[in-house]
């Protein structure tokens, strides 16, 4: 049975993993965009309210964790032009693992984060930033990173579920901004008014990207944040996974 569902989930990955071929300017501008964003933050706009010291080195920690925030939409909506134009009823109707079809989205987006916070972290190396944690250090981040993106997909994938239609992701996507910028990632809380910095503090983000700093030894990093890291994601999970699953299972029903 495990064999059946990674050997269906691994044909549904390299469908994924095709579509880049054909068509490679989505994926292109989700690894850029987040480039984008570094260079008008840090040179740009400026920013960093209450930050002491280089605000690149509070900024770049950041933006990894708010880059595992964007690009959802990408699948968002293919989810939802699979639901709208019958494909995922043609792998329904094979004798196909049930799943499979989430699993391999999953895996082709999670491989993409990969591929963006790699991006990322080398042009802020060409920037003059610096992780002072060392390489054990730079991997754990990534991996606080990637299971973080890990849980906000899966909100994705059921949102989209929900939605059904291509249309409606663009209503859903907006609520991603608000997540996103609702964080430490650009500005401390300390800066910004009482409540707002509480909002700010409590966001999954903030805790991630909070524990990368730390992490990374860059400005604004406090101790014990690792485990809410771990802990966010986890619960948003064991809430949304199951959720994906069942809707998945009962469409057509």
């Amino acid at each position: 049975m495990t064999a059946h569902v990674l050997t269906d989930s691994w044909t549904m990955t390299r469908r994924e993993l095709a579509h880049w071929a054909r068509q490679p300017g989505q994926a292109l501008v989700a690894l850029v965009f987040p480039v984008m964003l570094l260079l008008m933050f840090g040179y740009l706009i400026g920013g960093g309210r209450g930050v002491a010291g280089d605000y690149m080195d509070y900024l770049v920690p950041g933006m990894l964790a708010l880059t595992m925030a964007f690009g959802l939409e990408g699948t968002m909506l293919n989810v939802t032009q699979d639901l709208t134009r019958g494909v995922i009823d043609r792998f329904r109707s094979l004798p196909m693992t049930n799943g499979a079809v989430l699993v391999g989205r999953s895996a082709a987006d999670m491989l993409q984060s990969a591929v963006a916070l790699a991006l990322l972290t080398a042009v802020a190396y060409t920037l003059g930033w610096r992780a002072h944690g060392g390489p054990g250090a730079l991997l754990a981040a990534f991996g606080l990173l990637l299971l973080l993106r890990f849980a906000m997909l899966w909100i994705g994938i059921h949102l989209a579920l929900v939605a059904g239609r291509p249309e409606m992701v663009q209503a859903v996507q907006i609520l991603v901004w608000p997540v996103g910028f609702l964080s430490n990632a650009l500005a401390t809380p300390d800066a910004m008014p009482d409540w707002l910095g509480t909002a700010v503090r409590w966001n999954p983000l903030s805790q991630t990207a909070t524990a990368v700093r730390d992490l990374l030894g860059g400005q604004g990093g406090e101790p014990g944040h690792v485990g809410a890291a771990v802990t966010w994601p986890l619960v948003l999970l064991a809430v949304f996974f199951p959720l994906a699953v069942r809707k998945f299972a009962r469409l057509g029903s």
